[in-house]
């Protein structure tokens, strides 16, 4: 089986963990899951490693594999890496970013403003934030602040699902008003401010 096969499961998977659809410590079980997707073991099994490297699945001994739970601590983990990784990626992005990119991630901006549900909001959101650090120039980083925004992602639609409303994101503005002045340090102020917030 391809190796497109196992990314597609993965990125499955892992949205229906971030929804909910697999609760934490459900056991995912690979020979339902192979019969559910029409697939052979080994691209479920790569899959289920890669879901277990993200974060978003735990190997236990005698119990196999399990949707990672939800706690407090890997929370507070998430959002004080995210505010000490997040702020330098943008700022070193902000004076690469071409007219293209800025205008990429306008068009984000406004799609996650005029999401009609929690779950358009939260892939918007991501995207947008994922657009404006895309020419930092460090690829490691960049993957690494997609994980942690993709495990921030999930304690928060847990959190909020029932809170939810539409509005318009005045730090999300603001930050696009500092990129298009290439003004990396307040870009990454507003950032810091907007991701504190979220704690």
């Amino acid at each position: 089986m391809s190796e497109k096969s196992s990314d597609t499961l993965t990125e499955t998977l892992a949205l229906q963990i971030l929804r909910g659809e697999l609760a934490p410590g459900e056991k995912l079980r690979q020979d339902h899951i192979a019969h559910a997707f029409g697939l052979s073991h080994v691209p479920v099994r790569e899959a289920l490693l890669r879901l277990e490297a993200k974060g978003l699945a735990v190997s236990r001994p005698r119990q196999g594999m399990r949707v990672a739970p939800l706690d407090d601590a890997a929370q507070k983990e998430l959002r004080v890496m995210r505010q000490a990784l997040e702020p330098v990626a943008l700022a070193h992005s902000v004076p690469n970013l071409d007219a293209a990119q800025i205008a990429r991630a306008e068009e984000l901006r406004l799609l996650c403003d005029e999401a009609g549900d929690i779950f358009e909001w939260e892939a918007m959101n991501r995207a947008f934030h994922l657009a404006t650090i895309a020419a930092c120039g460090m690829p490691r980083l960049i993957e690494e602040v997609a994980n942690l925004q993709m495990l921030a992602a999930r304690h928060m639609l847990s959190s909020y699902r029932d809170r939810w409303r539409k509005r318009m994101d005045i730090d999300h503005r603001a930050i696009m008003a500092a990129i298009r002045h290439r003004d990396a340090q307040a870009a990454a102020q507003v950032l810091e401010r907007h991701l504190t917030r979220l704690a």
